[in-house]
């Protein structure tokens, strides 16, 4: 919620690697697992809820693929609708600031653009494929400001369904005439948007700055994004 004003800084990579360190990688085959130490630093850091939060996701991504995709859908939605929206100005005391799954959970908070990315990746932890998600960038008409939600493609060419932290429903994109279109990334391109499908690809989402420094953090938190 916007009046809440926890202030946190981004963590130097090698309080990163100390908190928040998965064992094992989560495409090993084993249970997705948060090592006691990881629990205790972020406990350490944020308190007990900071801890609790991560078991729950722990437990999210162990027992969260029973059921449709669009079961799945609803399930992680839910989860991080619960928390907290704050400004990057506030929260890391950055203008922009993308955070990571781990960081976002463990620091109570976070932007759009947390809410989405999180979202992104334990839907991929969950099974669902690359090539149904999107990042994708908004106009919020209300707010008359840049967001950033997430999509998911049934299958090619499909109307996406709507995954935002401003509304607790999952809508189709025809229903969110609130939200304009500009542009949707996920691992492996980057689209112009249109209301009610992808779009015009128009390179790689390597292109994307701050996607990349994402990307790159993650794997020195040991989660790297081919792991999801």
């Amino acid at each position: 919620m916007p009046g809440h004003v926890r202030r946190c800084l981004p963590l130097p990579a090698a309080a990163c690697l100390l908190l928040f360190l998965l064992v094992p990688p989560l495409m090993s085959g084993q249970p997705f697992t948060l090592s006691e130490r990881v629990l205790q630093e972020a406990q350490a850091r944020y308190g007990t809820p900071a801890r609790e939060r991560l078991l729950a996701w722990q437990r999210l991504i162990r027992e969260g693929r029973h059921g449709s995709e669009r079961d799945r859908l609803e399930l992680v939605n839910r989860f991080f609708n619960r928390m907290h929206f704050i400004d990057d100005a506030v929260h890391w005391q950055q203008e922009d600031y993308w955070a990571t799954p781990l960081e976002f959970l463990a620091s109570g908070g976070g932007d759009c653009e947390d809410f989405s990315i999180a979202k992104y990746f334990t839907l991929r932890a969950l099974g669902v494929k690359e090539d149904r998600l999107c990042l994708t960038y908004v106009k919020a008409v209300r707010l008359n400001r840049a967001h950033m939600v997430l999509t998911y493609y049934p299958r090619p060419g499909a109307e996406p369904l709507v995954l935002d932290n401003l509304v607790t429903t999952i809508e189709p994109a025809s229903r969110r005439s609130d939200l304009l279109p500009v542009y949707s990334f996920n691992g492996t391109g980057l689209w112009l948007a249109r209301q009610r499908g992808r779009g015009r690809r128009v390179g790689a989402s390597d292109r994307l700055g701050r996607w990349q420094e994402l990307l790159a953090r993650m794997q020195v938190l040991r989660l790297p994004a081919s792991d999801f």
